[in-house]
């Protein structure tokens, strides 16, 4: 019998995947505990449909990400820290400081999408790295003054 997988199943079938599986374990295990749907006709054209609508979302995030990183590339962040002697810095700038700059600018990024090493603990400029969306990163200027 051939199904349609509605999630993920180790080891037999990853989601939206068509496979030929026995009957019994078709009917009696995938289909009844909802892992699968049977191969028919209109659950194939749902399956066809529901592929291209997330094609579609997919398509409109990307875009969304592309215009985000266009206008993040244009924002410089200031960050004033405290020195010591030979312009050592005390503390550091951490990603949670910088989410919070862009939070007041009007940005909505996670804190998790800021990519860092390790926290900013130098004076100058420093590019920071922002995952927006798969396979699209935007390059933030931070600059630390005393």
């Amino acid at each position: 019998m051939k199904v349609i997988f509605v999630k993920d199943l180790k080891g037999q079938g990853k989601k939206d995947e068509i496979k030929n599986v026995k009957d019994g374990y078709a009917e009696n295990f995938l289909i009844k505990k909802g892992y699968a749907v049977p191969l028919t006709e209109q659950n194939l054209n749902k399956l066809k449909r529901d592929q291209h609508n997330a094609q579609v979302e997919d398509e409109k995030n990307k875009q969304n990400a592309l215009q985000l990183k266009a206008k993040l590339e244009q924002e410089r962040l200031y960050f004033t820290v405290k020195t010591g002697e030979q312009d050592r810095v005390f503390g550091s700038v951490s990603p949670k400081q910088i989410k919070e700059a862009l939070d007041k600018k009007g940005y909505k990024i996670d804190k998790k999408q800021i990519k860092l090493e390790t926290n900013l603990a130098s004076l100058g400029y420093h590019e920071v790295t922002i995952e927006l969306y798969k396979g699209v990163t935007a390059q933030l200027k931070v600059q630390l003054t005393h």
